[in-house]
């Protein structure tokens, strides 16, 4: 477990506005020199909390102008059908995210597809197949009002999310007189 400080934090908004910098440039953003900005860099690697770095692609400019969420609902509940189940979104290029969910759906997946002939396509060759799949409901999305590829990073101004962990300040051991 690793626990994050402010500087930290805005290694992670500078990293998330631009992976491609250098480290000295990082560094500099942060107000450090490069050697701790680059140690901090490879610890929140280890830990988990970088997971990767990429670019982020316009989806209509590669022929996806079709963006669907649909809820899916499984036959059953047991974890043989859910292991299936997941085992097969996750090959599915088209499930760009499922989310397990409560309420009214077992899963909330996001698909891309060129057209509405595609996911028509998607629907009957892939999605009505996939295991334990009993019902689907699709919404198709008319407009992307907000598409964060990034996660929102305390700090900058912004107040800390509701349960968010701070990091322990070393206390002074000091004797106040």
């Amino acid at each position: 477990m690793i626990v994050l400080d402010r500087t930290d934090h805005a290694i992670l908004e500078a990293l998330q506005r631009d992976s491609r910098q250098t480290v000295q440039q990082l560094a500099a953003a942060v107000g450090l020199t490069s050697t701790p900005c680059w140690k901090r860099v490879k610890a929140m690697e280890a830990a988990g909390v970088i997971r990767g770095y990429g670019a982020v692609v316009d989806r209509e400019s590669v022929g996806l102008a079709l963006c669907v969420l649909a809820e899916v609902n499984l036959t059953q509940h047991n974890e043989g059908t859910v292991r299936e189940f997941e085992r097969a979104v996750a090959a599915c290029p088209e499930i760009v995210a499922c989310y397990s969910t409560t309420g009214g759906a077992d899963y909330s997946i996001k698909v891309l597809v060129p057209d509405i002939r595609s996911y028509e396509t998607f629907l009957h060759e892939t999605a009505f197949r996939l295991p334990g799949v009993t019902h689907i409901r699709s919404s198709v999305v008319l407009k992307e009002v907000k598409a964060e590829a990034g996660v929102p990073i305390p700090g900058a101004g912004r107040p800390a999310p509701a349960g968010a962990r701070k990091a322990a300040r070393p206390r002074s051991s000091r004797a106040v007189g």
